[in-house]
């Protein structure tokens, strides 16, 4: 059915008409209906040659689009080109994608470096992508990458909350009864880095806590659902700072994660995996209390948002130390706990997140002696059952979630 439905005097035309564009007007998309009428309005009924070769270029990405699509689908009945005999996957043997750009970027991640900003053609999801921005500096590259890994932390969760983003990890998240006291929350957990960071919302950003940030600190990008018009007055006073909005929040859409490596890309579904508490698994001798299941679940969705090796420390839904990107555990655990210690937060009486199991019990017994009192990790080790006697020994709880949360 799906050969049937493949049209192909449509695309035929389009690219002889844009292939002609020297004397055909060829418009693909109904977008550029006033173009073309105001070009013709202004040229006695005629349109220019800089007018037609536009539209013939939109015309060929138009037909490039469409046989992209045909590719993708039938590509995914057959095998990949290297590997005749392996059996099909829901992978295409070409991957086509059309990205349209949004801005050329002063420089990439470093100075030396050109970049520019793509997106994908009619998303409609809540992100740095389709966001407004109502005021400040053109956004960079990094101020992007961060953004994004902002709002797509913050969006975890339910309650008012604030997550601080430096260097693409959160260094502080915080929920509160309102987000002027998630941010404040989110904020003690790491001030020094909140410096120059990115701080995303999950509600509308309000007069008070816009307030409280331009008073406070010195941040990059504030990116929320919405702002009052009370609140962009206040951010407007930094006229360097920028703002923005991304609508409301809506279910996540299945889409494909993708990293480019030298010569190749990698090809991945979106981690978007999620875990309640009928989804855990107790293996410890002791359950967690109530408040620490709560803090444990909480710990578990910003760990899903730290980069690897990641290990997060957090105490009444606020984080409290976050060890991020080594190569040991152990490590991140150590960094965790010295970043609380840096702004005289207890650890006591904290729970712990890992990303990835504990291959020993050394991290056990390393978060024990900080004042842990519970842990949440995937399991799977070959030494589930030394790190579960561990956590024994110390009176600790813990939980396997059965997911993994590597992020690089």
């Amino acid at each position: 059915d799906a050969v049937e439905n493949i049209d192909i005097g449509g695309p035929t035309m389009v690219r002889a008409a844009a292939k002609n564009h020297k004397d055909v007007t060829i418009v693909v998309n109904a977008s550029d209906y006033d173009t073309v009428l105001a070009d013709m309005e202004a040229n006695n009924g005629a349109t220019t040659h800089a007018t037609r070769f536009s539209l013939a270029i939109s015309a060929f990405e138009h037909t490039a689009q469409y046989d992209g699509m045909i590719a993708n689908y039938f590509g995914a009945m057959l095998p990949a080109y290297d590997a005749p005999t392996a059996p099909v996957s829901k992978f295409p043997r070409t991957f086509n994608s059309q990205f349209v750009k949004k801005q050329d970027l002063r420089y990439g991640e470093n100075s030396h470096q050109s970049a520019a900003f793509y997106v994908q053609e009619g998303a409609t999801e809540a992100s740095v992508a389709t966001a407004t921005q109502l005021q400040g500096k053109a956004l960079s590259y990094n101020n992007i990458a961060d953004t994004d890994a902002a709002l797509e932390c913050v969006k975890e969760f339910a309650e008012p909350a604030c997550v601080i983003v430096k260097h693409a990890n959160p260094c502080g998240v915080a929920i509160g009864d309102s987000i002027l006291a998630a941010y404040n929350r989110a904020y003690q957990t790491d001030p020094t880095s909140a410096f120059g960071g990115i701080i995303a919302f999950n509600r509308e950003l309000d007069e008070t806590t816009a307030k409280e940030i331009v008073s406070r600190q010195f941040v990059e990008v504030i990116i929320a659902p919405a702002a009052s018009d009370a609140a962009v007055a206040v951010i407007g006073t930094k006229p360097n700072v920028r703002l923005l909005v991304c609508g409301e929040f809506s279910q996540a859409a299945n889409a494909l994660d993708m990293k480019q490596v030298n010569g190749g890309m990698l090809l991945q579904d979106r981690d978007q995996a999620k875990i309640t508490a009928d989804d855990l698994k107790v293996v410890t001798k002791r359950q967690p209390t109530e408040q620490e299941l709560t803090d444990l679940l909480f710990c578990w969705k910003v760990a899903k948002f730290v980069k690897s090796n990641a290990i997060v420390y957090v105490k009444d839904s606020m984080t409290i130390g976050v060890g991020a990107g080594q190569m040991s555990r152990v490590y991140s655990a150590k960094i965790a706990g010295i970043k609380a210690a840096d702004e005289n937060l207890e650890v006591k009486g904290s729970v712990m997140a890992s990303d990835a199991f504990f291959p020993f019990r050394d991290g056990i017994d390393a978060a024990a002696a900080a004042g842990i009192t519970a842990v949440i990790q995937p399991g799977g080790s070959m030494r589930d059952a030394e790190v579960i006697a561990a956590a024994d020994e110390h009176g600790m709880a813990m939980v396997f979630t059965g997911v993994r949360h590597f992020r690089h």
